[in-house]
C-alpha cells in the first residue's frame, strides 16, 4: 500500500475489512498509529476495556451522507461521503462537489448533519437531514462489523478482562437471537424442574398418607402419628411379645443363628454379650478362614458378622443385604 499512501507506513495502523479472504481484493483502513495508540492507553489506564474500534464511515452498498463543522472555523462545512466505491471527504466551498451529486443519488442515499450545520447541509443539498450529534452518530453505527483493533493495536485478553470481552460480545445485537434462546432453554428448564419437584411431592405425601393409613387401620389405639414406620414396628413388637413369639431382636434369635453358622471345628464360646439385636463373642484363637467361614454362613441366613479388636458381633443384615 505503501504508493496510495500520503504518510510513512509506519506512522500508520491498518484494518482489513471484515470476513476478508485471503488472495482476494478488500478494504485496508488506514489512521494515525499514534494517536489511536494514544487514546486506547488512556482508556486503558482509565480501567475502561475497549472491546472494539468501530469507523463512523466505511465502504458499503447503502451510500450515506454526513455533513459535519470543520473544525477551528466558524463557517466551513465539510461531507463524509461514504458508498460502495470507498470513504471521502469533501468541502462544500464551491461547485466541485455538487456535481458528484445527481436528483436521483440524493433521493437514494441517506443524509444526516450535526445540529450545527443541519439548515446549511439541507440548502445545499435539496432535501431533508437526519440531525444526529456526535454521540448519536456513534451509536447509530456501533453495531457495524468492522474494528479497527487489529494487528499490533489487537486486543490481548486474560483472565477476568476475557471473561468481560465474552459477556459484552454477547451482549451485542447480532447474538439476540442466542440470548433468546438461553433464556427460553432456562426457563423450560426451571417450569420441568419445578413440575418434576411438585410430582415427585405428591407421590411422597401420597405414600406417607399410605403408610399412615396403613397405621391407624391396623392399630386403631394408636391416635398420634408421629412417625409412622417406627410407630408401627413398635406395635408389632408388642404384638410379638404378647403372643410370646422370637422377634429378630431377642437373644433366642440371635443364639440360634450364631449356633446354626457355628464352625464345627470350634469350642463353644467362653464368653457372651447381648443387647437387643446384637449378640457378641469372645474371637480369641480363631483363625482368618474360620472367621470368613462363619460370616459366610449368617450371611446366607440374612444375618451379618462384625470382627474387630478381638469380638465377634451378629446381627440382622439390613433389608438391603436381604434383598
Amino acid at each position: 500500500l505503501e504508493e496510495s499512501l500520503l504518510d510513512d507506513p509506519e506512522a500508520l495502523h491498518f484494518a482489513v475489512e471484515p470476513d476478508a479472504v485471503g488472495g482476494d481484493t478488500a478494504w485496508v483502513a488506514a489512521t494515525s498509529r499514534a494517536w489511536l495508540a494514544e487514546h486506547l492507553s488512556q482508556l486503558d489506564a482509565a480501567q475502561v476495556f475497549v472491546d472494539r474500534v468501530a469507523p463512523l464511515a466505511w465502504p458499503d452498498d447503502l451510500p450515506r451522507g454526513h455533513f459535519f463543522e470543520v473544525p477551528g472555523t466558524a463557517e466551513a462545512v465539510s461531507l463524509r461521503w461514504s458508498h460502495t466505491d470507498g470513504v471521502s471527504t469533501l468541502p462544500l466551498q464551491g461547485g466541485l462537489a455538487r456535481q458528484f451529486f445527481p436528483p436521483g443519488l440524493v433521493h437514494a442515499a441517506q443524509w444526516s448533519a450535526t445540529p450545527a450545520v443541519a439548515t446549511k447541509a439541507e440548502r445545499w443539498l435539496g432535501t431533508t437531514v437526519t440531525v444526529q450529534t456526535p454521540a448519536q452518530r456513534a451509536l447509530a453505527v456501533v453495531d457495524n462489523a468492522w474494528d479497527l483493533r487489529q494487528f499490533d493495536l489487537a486486543r490481548r485478553a486474560r483472565g477476568v478482562r476475557a471473561l468481560r470481552l465474552v459477556s459484552r460480545s454477547l451482549m451485542r445485537k447480532p447474538w439476540q437471537p442466542v440470548r433468546w434462546g438461553l433464556g427460553v432453554l432456562i426457563v423450560v428448564q426451571l417450569v420441568g424442574l419445578n413440575l418434576w419437584a411438585w410430582r415427585q411431592n405428591r407421590e411422597v405425601t401420597a405414600r406417607r398418607e399410605a403408610v399412615t393409613t396403613t397405621l391407624t387401620e391396623a392399630f386403631p389405639q394408636v391416635r398420634a402419628v408421629l412417625d409412622a414406620p417406627v410407630q408401627m414396628r413398635k406395635q408389632l413388637d408388642l404384638l410379638r411379645i404378647s403372643a410370646g413369639s422370637i422377634g429378630e431382636q431377642d437373644l433366642e434369635a440371635l443364639l440360634g443363628a450364631a449356633a446354626m453358622a457355628w464352625p464345627a471345628d470350634r469350642q463353644p464360646a467362653d464368653a457372651l454379650a447381648f443387647e437387643p439385636g446384637r449378640l457378641t463373642l469372645s474371637a480369641q484363637g480363631w483363625s482368618a478362614a474360620q472367621v470368613d467361614n462363619f460370616r459366610n454362613q449368617l450371611q446366607s441366613a440374612g444375618w451379618q458378622l462384625d470382627a474387630s479388636e478381638g469380638k465377634l458381633t451378629v446381627s440382622r443384615a439390613a433389608a438391603e443385604g436381604r434383598r
